[in-house]
């Protein structure tokens, strides 16, 4: 049996931003990853709030779907923080949103009758030449996989170890991140960050804010919604594994309601 040799714990924080509204949003169409729209000029306007929401929050790392209307997200988020005028976001197509195969381009009620005519419910019914959630899963665990492996070599440190405590969540946008050393940006999808969400908490056994409603936690992310959580991570002999992770906050928006009402 092969022994683990595990030298220290050290944290990691990601903040993972929903994409800005299109006008496939506003009109009840499925996007998925055939449909390539920019955001609208509501999606711009909530890109932009969500930059000023996160303007001083530090970041290491800037993670983006290849999809056009993420990168114009990230794109206004970085603009605004300081902390990202020396960064590149990295695309990766891991971070694209569900494939809903024929239905891409169509009605969401459309879907949602597609489903009930097969005994099913949407979200969970995948569409012909879709993706199933399964599948979607293993894009996150290899985006997850390759993540860590690539922090821990850039960021791991030998000397100190890093202890952090639970941050009281105060509705600040550097709830969670006082004192965490590497806290990378991620801009995705709803439908996405949904099954993210959901592999966080009942597979890697996240532990949740006090008082969450699961409803809540598994529902769809809105425009620009965010999601903080932080890792703790170890080294052992082959690389480095994620040892814990807990939820900080789940779905924030408070920069779209500011938004709304102005």
């Amino acid at each position: 049996m092969k022994k683990n040799h595990f030298l220290h714990f050290d944290t990691d924080a990601f903040c993972i931003s929903c994409s800005g509204e299109t006008r496939y949003n506003k009109e009840g169409l499925l996007q998925g990853q055939a449909i390539d729209a920019p955001l609208s000029e509501v999606g711009l306007q909530q890109a932009e709030a969500a930059g000023r929401y996160l303007k001083d929050v530090e970041f290491s790392h800037v993670f983006v779907s290849d999809l056009l209307r993420a990168q114009q997200t990230a794109e206004t988020i970085m603009k605004h923080n300081s902390s990202c005028s020396s960064l590149q976001m990295a695309l990766d197509p891991l971070l694209k949103e569900i494939s809903f195969g024929v239905a891409e381009g169509g009605r969401l009620q459309d879907v949602r009758d597609m489903a009930k005519a097969a005994g099913q419910t949407f979200p969970g019914f995948t569409p012909p030449g879709g993706e199933t959630p399964e599948q979607v899963k293993e894009r996150v665990k290899e985006f997850m996989e390759n993540t860590l492996q690539q922090l821990g070599a850039e960021h791991w440190h030998h000397s100190t170890e890093v202890e952090t405590c639970p941050s009281a969540v105060e509705g600040r946008a550097d709830d969670g991140v006082g004192g965490v050393p590497v806290h990378a940006l991620v801009v995705t999808h709803g439908a996405y960050m949904r099954v993210v969400v959901r592999y966080f908490v009942e597979e890697l056994l996240c532990s949740l804010p006090q008082g969450s409603d699961r409803a809540h936690v598994f529902s769809l992310s809105p425009n620009t919604g965010l999601c903080r959580f932080v890792l703790s991570v170890r080294k052992e002999e082959d690389g480095f594994q994620l040892s814990g992770i807990r939820c900080v906050f789940v779905h924030r928006n408070d920069h779209v309601k500011e938004l709304v009402h102005q």
